[in-house]
């Protein structure tokens, strides 16, 4: 008797869940499978549903309101950042207003952003700048590890805290799982804050582990930041020994748009703490710049899907050329019809992946997509000097962003990430420049690369493809 009480409950339960999950649900194939499981199996479905299936990243959206109140009281100087009047290009009419809608962030002039160009240069740009830092340094990472270059930026901050800087640390909890304790109580004792983003902040969060702050930022005196692929650890320097060179990038700003980086971190670090830090709010021009830029902050608390967009924007917007380089390739049905019609425009679309996987199930269910894309036209590359982890967009001869999202569902809808986009030839160039070399590390791959493949391994992909929501 006890056992029927136990299924018909977890019955109900589920018939509840599903019924939730028909008007939450985040796509209307992710709806149907949520409903059909939790009423034909609950007894998986539904934890599975409560821990992967939310839509939402609840109370963040009102943190980040009254962060920004906070914010704009301490900051009236940020009314002023539309220093950039008409952010408009003859070659994408349209482009670079949709996306300051989508960032709720203007376009600034006066910045200057450099490449960098995997981790040996990138960090020694972020050291370099919080050893320079004389009044604070902010810096949030998704991966943070205690080993050689972990601790390296550990006694770094350590060294900045002690000369009195003063050093604000937000990590991921998810993505720092391994992270030792004493590694932060180092730290803290060193007087530096340091906070975990508390995804399951509040009563609503306490079971969702599947929003992950992805974010990759450092500030240092509100006047240089950095974002782009590279967390910390000793795999983004080259030395795992299974995935060899890591090929990465990140990028270096001054001028306006560092500030609005800034603004990105204060308002998570409002979220995790409660506490809007009193920071540098002053605009500046970059000493040796003028590159407009726009600065993309995006994540489930967005009031639409704000990632999703800018991918499908770039993609649309392009009439010559968009290169799309990321590690994980899982878009959605949009993205796919997005890149089909940019093909039968006359675009040269080009997709760089990966040859190296580091989750075998993602690297699976790319090759998904081949049949959809290839035949039409896409050109797909696999990078063969090691792994490649860099996130980088470039739209004809007019804009490149770089940053820290994927070209995949997880950072669409479920990742905080950041962008920054650059509408500035010379950086344009030197983006293509650096891709161009990518490519010389690249094979081509086709539709044959899948077809011709064992009936386990299109068996592997297409499962992967199924789980594509959540992977």
């Amino acid at each position: 008797m006890l056992l029927v009480i136990l299924l018909g409950t977890c019955h109900l339960i589920g018939a509840a869940s599903a019924g939730r999950a028909l008007f939450t649900a985040r796509s209307p194939q992710g709806a149907m499978a949520w409903v059909m499981g939790m009423i034909t199996f609950p007894y998986v479905a539904v934890p599975l549903y409560w821990i992967f299936g939310r839509n939402r990243f609840q109370g963040y959206v009102a943190s980040r309101r009254e962060g920004d109140r906070v914010v704009d009281a301490l900051a009236p100087e940020l009314h002023a950042a539309r220093a950039f009047p008409d952010p408009r290009s003859p070659d994408l009419p349209g482009l670079f207003p949709v996306l300051e809608r989508l960032a709720e962030l203007p376009f600034t002039a006066g910045n200057s952003v450099r490449l960098l160009i995997d981790g040996q240069a990138t960090f020694d740009a972020i050291l370099a700048a919080i050893d320079a830092a004389t009044t604070y340094v902010l810096v949030q990472f998704f991966i943070i590890r205690d080993d050689n270059i972990g601790r390296r930026l550990k006694n770094r901050l350590i060294a900045a805290a002690r000369r009195g800087v003063a050093v604000r640390l937000l990590y991921d909890e998810i993505g720092c799982h391994e992270l030792p304790h004493a590694y932060i109580e180092e730290l803290t004792g060193a007087g530096c804050e340091i906070s975990a983003f508390n995804t399951t902040l509040g009563w609503r969060n306490r079971l969702q582990l599947n929003f992950r702050n992805h974010r990759k930022i450092v500030v240092a005196d509100g006047r240089t930041a950095f974002v782009g692929g590279h967390n910390v650890g000793d795999e983004y320097m080259g030395k795992d020994p299974r995935l060899g060179h890591w090929r990465d990038t990140h990028v270096r700003i001054e001028g306006p748009a560092a500030t609005l980086v800034q603004l990105a971190f204060v308002e998570d670090w409002y979220w995790a703490t409660g506490r809007a830090p009193d920071l540098d709010w002053e605009l500046r021009h970059a000493p040796d710049g003028d590159m407009p830029a726009l600065v993309l902050p995006t994540g489930p608390a967005d009031d639409i899907e704000s990632c999703d967009l800018f991918f499908f924007q770039a993609i649309s917007a392009a009439t010559r050329r968009v290169w799309i380089v990321s590690p994980y390739f899982v878009p959605d049905r949009e993205i796919v019809s997005a890149l089909q019609l940019a093909v039968l425009r006359g675009v040269d679309v080009r997709i760089m992946l990966p040859r190296k996987p580091d989750h075998k199930m993602v690297y699976l269910a790319s090759f998904s997509y081949l049949s959809d894309l290839d035949t039409l036209g896409v050109k797909f590359y696999r990078y063969g000097d090691g792994f490649l982890h860099q996130k980088v967009i470039l739209v004809d001869d007019s804009m490149a962003s770089v940053g820290t999202a994927n070209c995949d569902n997880r950072s669409f809808r479920l990742n905080f990430e950041i962008t920054l986009a650059v509408a500035d030839p010379a950086f344009v160039a030197a983006v293509e420049a650096m891709l161009l070399t990518d490519f010389a590390s690249c094979v081509r791959v086709t539709a044959d690369d899948y077809e011709d493949r064992s009936f386990l391994f299109k068996t592997g992909v297409m499962l992967s493809r199924l789980l594509s929501p959540i992977l």
